[in-house]
């Protein structure tokens, strides 16, 4: 039997509100000591070692992942200005190629080569990827080290060479001015919030490039965007409450930036701009978001004319502007859908698709620009996936109502027709009810091996996504399902609202009772269910872990956020003061009280544990590394049983784990094989 690393106790005390808080393994915040960087190799070792009788079916997973990718394959071209800008990628190199053409012609160019920036390293990933819209120019960054910090770049397209030395310390968000002779970006702060806009100017020094705005307040953090009209760099300062735009005019890049609408607490909003008008996505009351508009010389609150009422069953996420049609992105009973209105007409449609769950939106999580770059255009472009149907590429004739399909990602030897999918309810016990995704081969048995996933913060969404490792699973006689439960957007405002703060629990409870579901309607049962969840995802998991450990055989925490309270009391870590107003502020005592009775690391006791896999990124400025690692050295302390507990940290990546594609294979199959090797499938194979 392997022996796991044993780290000593070194208690840190912190006493809070009449409360004792007594940290053993504090220390291991000590990013420069050798000797965390030891341990962390020592449990790097010990993982491997006690995985050791899983090599062969990780490699056959991974073999069958790679199968299953189309090595050799083209993005669907996306138009921006006179050009076409699309990547491509080739067998056995781990990173797309850019390319561009002129619209209407076969010669192309390649503009950036990833794999060659990332030779001889071991990570690499694109921040920022913005030409000039007359493609003279180019800017780039690049992140080497999974810590979200990047290095901008800046080349002219004519003539190949770079401009100007590089601009570091930035982060995501780029806007070039009218005639591409300025290019605003964003900087960190020590936190790592990004607060401070920067103008350069093309053929100047970065040491005197002008501070265009600061955001002073550490709940606040900025972005940067350029609408689509071309016409206004916008910065928009947002907490997880509250937002502000300010506007500088793209052809007057020395203007000071002009605020929109002042920020009130509790008021988000977005801008867009279109003629003589800006168009606001906001919660004013709206619970769920309406869609207002003001003059563009104009904005006042008392000028506001509302273009999408508010709704109480119809949540809009998200807008887009064209020159004669507003996109609405919205979600309506858990599903999605897209509602169009024609400026010209004020007629409204609906796109939606006829089947229980599905994802329906305009963008692609790996794709280094959206792709609806133009302004005046009728055609959208949109992204169609499933759990048991690979994405289908759409543009879509906004006047004609006309769906036209661009591509279907090829998966070969996968036939949809072999499974099937559904959306399932379960009753929460105050009698919510949650929405199941679910997914399994038509021919399995129940109960069966299943594997529930689960996220639930920030009103984001865990939508139902076709996944090709995933087949994997699948194949082997696995259900896979996820709990939409409260905390996530699923279902609207409310539904976020109810698993946030002081209510945070019921994302918890929820994921339980949707557990308790499938295993009463005959899925699976306790000895053969599986959960996973990442982030914040990853709390959830820890918490149901400390709360309910009877109820799974295996547990799976990617970067989790499992130190809730010593994190949110120390705001010198990246983004612990945004998150106030998602988790609470610990100096507060009612909150410290709350996010303590739940927080896992805090209620990690002596009892029988299911057996768990956490993952860790060194560099992850999302979730700090020591918080998996504490949770797990805790964990091996306490438990009274013997089921194993791993960590397995990436000493080269951070939150999102590798950034090569072959890389995230291998992670993928690593975490499933733990997975079936406790669920006792590991000679199982695909049928």
């Amino acid at each position: 039997m392997f022996t796991s690393p044993v780290p000593p106790k070194r208690p840190h005390v912190v006493s809070l509100h009449g409360d004792t808080l007594i940290d053993n393994y504090f220390w291991m915040r000590e990013r420069d000591n050798p000797e965390v960087i030891a341990h962390l190799e020592a449990e790097n070792r010990y993982t491997e070692a006690m995985m050791a009788h899983t090599a062969a079916l990780r490699d056959r997973l991974y073999n069958e992942m790679r199968n299953r990718v189309k090595e050799d394959d083209e993005s669907v071209p996306a138009r921006f200005g006179a050009f076409v800008y699309y990547t491509r990628t080739q067998t056995g190199r781990q990173y797309p190629m850019v390319y561009r053409r002129v619209a209407g012609t076969d010669g192309e160019e390649l503009l950036l080569d990833i794999n060659a920036l990332a030779e001889g390293r071991t990570f690499t990933r694109i921040g920022v990827f913005l030409p000039t819209y007359d493609g003279r120019l180019l800017a780039y960054s690049v992140d080497v080290d999974g810590s979200e910090t990047y290095t901008l770049y800046l080349k002219d397209l004519t003539t190949g060479v770079f401009l100007d030395q590089p601009i570091t310390n930035t982060y995501y968000g780029a806007a070039w001015s009218s005639d591409g002779h300025c290019l605003f970006y964003t900087t960190l702060d020590d936190a790592r919030r990004p607060h401070r806009v920067y103008r350069h100017t093309i053929g100047s020094d970065p040491a005197d490039d002008v501070l265009v705005y600061e955001e002073a307040d550490p709940l606040f953090h900025l972005s940067l965007s350029l609408t689509r009209s071309r016409t206004y760099v916008l910065i928009t300062s947002h907490s997880n409450t509250t937002s502000e735009v300010r506007a500088i005019p793209a052809d007057a890049p020395a203007d000071a930036p002009r605020i929109l609408l002042p920020r009130r607490h509790g008021v988000e909003y977005t801008a867009h701009h279109r003629g003589d008008h800006f168009y606001m996505l906001t919660n004013d009351h709206a619970l769920n978001f309406r869609v207002v508009r003001a003059p563009v010389d104009d904005v006042r609150a008392e000028r506001l004319e509302e273009v999408i009422p508010h709704r109480a069953d119809v949540m809009i996420d998200a807008i887009d502007l064209f020159a004669e049609h507003l996109v609405a992105y919205e979600r309506s009973n858990a599903q999605e859908r897209v509602e169009i209105v024609d400026l010209r007409t004020e007629q409204t449609h609906v796109l939606a698709f006829p089947t229980p769950v599905y994802t329906l939106q305009s963008w692609d999580r790996d794709a280094l620009w959206e792709p609806n770059l133009e302004f005046d255009t009728a055609v959208l472009r949109l992204h169609y996936t499933s759990l048991t149907q690979p994405r289908i590429i759409y543009d879509y004739e906004m006047s004609s109502h006309t769906l036209t399909l661009l591509k279907r990602d090829d998966v070969p030897d996968y036939d949809p027709l072999r499974y099937r999918s559904e959306r399932l309810w379960a009753t929460a016990s105050d009698g919510a009810r949650v929405p199941i995704s679910i997914v399994y081969r038509a021919d399995v048995t129940r109960p069966a091996p299943l594997l529930l996933y689960g996220y639930g913060s920030y009103g984001a969404t865990a939508d139902p996504r076709f996944s090709i490792e995933r087949i994997s699973l699948l194949d082997r006689g696995v259900i896979f399902a996820i709990a939409h439960v409260r905390g996530g957007g699923e279902l609207g405002r409310a539904w976020y609202e109810a698993g946030k703060m002081m209510r945070k629990r019921n994302t918890f409870t929820d994921f339980i009772a949707c557990a308790e579901y499938l295993i009463a309607e005959g899925y699976t049962s306790p000895e053969r269910l599986a959960i996973m969840g990442r982030s914040a995802g990853g709390l959830l998991v820890g918490a149901v872990v400390t709360m309910r450990p009877d109820l799974m055989r295996c547990a799976v925490a990617e970067v989790p956020f499992v130190d809730v309270v010593n994190t949110m009391l120390d705001s010198s870590i990246p983004l612990t003061a945004i998150e106030f107003e998602e988790w609470g502020n610990p100096t507060i005592a009612g909150q410290y009280a709350y996010m303590k009775s739940y927080s896992p690391y805090d209620n990690t006791t002596p009892q029988a544990y299911p057996a768990i896999l956490a993952t860790a990124g060194l560099h992850d400025p999302r979730v700090q590394y020591w918080e998996p690692a504490k949770w797990v050295a805790k964990l091996r302390d306490v438990k009274t049983n013997d089921a194993p507990v791993l960590l397995k940290t990436d000493l080269t990546a951070g939150h999102a784990g590798p950034s090569g594609r072959y890389d995230r294979l291998r992670e993928t199959a690593f975490e499933y094989a733990f997975l079936l090797d406790h669920l006792g499938m590991v000679s199982e194979s695909p049928s």
